[in-house]
């Protein structure tokens, strides 16, 4: 008898392995695009879904983010949104990129002159652009953050299942993205 448990415990313990293993492989580490051209990329994009995050907390719809390049090919971020009592808010930052076809960048909000303290930029991956540079999929190596980002304040449902399936394959947990109205 004391086989028998043993042998069923082992049994278990392989099909749980072999679960965990599968799931593991049918997902793959945060991957950025391999170019962003910056110009076509500037611009309004609507805010279609985030994963939740303490910077977004008072945002109950429209949000946006306007992106432009300065004249140090750094990128100017302004966020915004509407909060419960009506009011449009913003936050102004900077992205830095961090690789050759500027497709991961780092982000700072802090104010200009703090802007050089250490560990205080996040990372801002482009990890699904459509040619005509109409939807996005923004995360960063962990699976901490997560935008889908459109030119239009709605999304056909085929497209934002396409890029929820990306966000899938990336390990992303899609059953925490918050849709907020425009």
């Amino acid at each position: 008898m004391k086989t028998l448990f043993k042998s069923l415990f082992a049994a278990i313990a392989l099909v749980i392995n072999s679960l965990s293993v599968t799931t593991r492989a049918e997902t793959v580490t945060p991957q950025a695009v391999n170019q962003v051209d910056i110009q076509k990329y500037a611009g309004k994009w609507y805010e279609i879904a985030h994963l939740p995050m303490y910077f977004q907390r008072k945002c109950v719809s429209n949000i946006t983010a306007q992106y432009s390049v300065n004249a140090d090919q750094t990128i100017r971020v302004l966020n915004s949104c509407r909060i419960a009592n009506g009011e449009m808010i913003s936050s102004e930052g900077v992205a830095y990129s961090q690789n050759q076809g500027n497709s991961k960048l780092k982000v700072s909000f802090l104010p200009t002159g703090l802007r050089w303290i250490p560990l205080t930029k996040g990372d801002y991956w482009v990890l699904r652009v459509d040619p005509e540079y109409k939807v996005a999929l923004v995360g960063g190596p962990s699976n901490k953050y997560l935008w889908i980002l459109s030119r239009e304040p709605q999304l056909d449902e085929a497209t934002y299942q396409s890029y929820l399936d990306t966000a899938k394959h990336y390990g992303y947990d899609v059953t925490k993205l918050i849709k907020l109205p425009h």
